[in-house]
C-alpha cells in the first residue's frame, strides 16, 4: 500500500514540475521567436499551444488546462505579450488546447486527439473573441488558422515525436 501512495505522491509533484516548465517554455518560445523572426513569427509557429499541447497530451487535462490559463498570464506580466485586448482571447484558447488535449488523449491516438483539439480549441477561440471583443469572431478565427497553418502543421509533425521522446523517459501520466 505504501507503494501506491508514494507513486501517488510522486505523480502529482512530476505533474506539478513539468506544468511549470511547460508553462515557462511556452512564455520563452514566443520571446525568443520574436526576437530572431519578428512580431509576426510566434502567430505563425504557434510556440505556446505547442507547449500546452503537450503538457495536456503527456501530463493530462489539469496539468493542460494549467499550463493554458497561465501562459498568457505570466507572458503579459513579464512582456506585455499578449496585449490586454487579446488576452482574454488567448487564455481561453490556450486553456481549451490543453483541457481537451488531456481529456482526448486519454480515450484516443495522439492524432485524432490532435486534430479534435485544434478544431475544439478554435470553436472555443471563436466563441471568446465574440465575448469578450468587438471583433468578428469568424473572421478571427480564419484569420488565426490562415496564418497559423505552418505551426498547425508543426504539431503534427513535431509533438508525436516530442511526446514519444518524452514518454519513452517516463514523463507521461499515459
Amino acid at each position: 500500500m505504501a507503494t501506491n501512495i508514494q507513486t501517488l505522491k510522486l505523480t502529482k509533484i512530476k505533474e506539478v514540475v513539468f506544468s511549470a516548465v511547460f508553462t515557462a517554455l511556452a512564455v520563452y518560445t514566443p520571446m525568443i521567436l520574436h526576437y530572431f523572426g519578428g512580431a509576426e513569427a510566434g502567430k505563425k509557429f504557434l510556440p505556446m499551444p505547442f507547449f500546452v499541447l503537450a503538457a495536456g497530451l503527456l501530463l493530462g487535462w489539469r496539468a493542460g488546462l494549467a499550463t493554458g490559463l497561465f501562459s498568457p498570464i505570466v507572458s503579459f506580466l513579464l512582456t506585455g505579450m499578449p496585449f490586454l485586448n487579446i488576452l482574454p482571447i488567448i487564455i481561453v484558447q490556450l486553456s481549451a488546447f490543453g483541457f481537451f488535449a488531456g481529456i482526448l488523449r486519454k480515450k484516443y491516438n495522439i492524432f485524432f486527439s490532435l486534430a479534435a483539439v485544434v478544431i475544439l480549441g478554435l470553436v472555443f477561440t471563436g466563441l471568446a473573441v465574440w465575448v469578450f471583443s468587438e471583433m468578428n469572431a469568424f473572421s478571427y478565427v480564419i484569420g488565426v488558422a490562415r496564418i497559423g497553418w505552418i505551426g498547425i502543421f508543426a504539431q503534427f509533425v513535431f509533438l508525436p515525436i516530442f511526446v514519444k521522446l518524452l514518454k519513452k523517459h517516463k514523463l507521461s501520466v499515459y
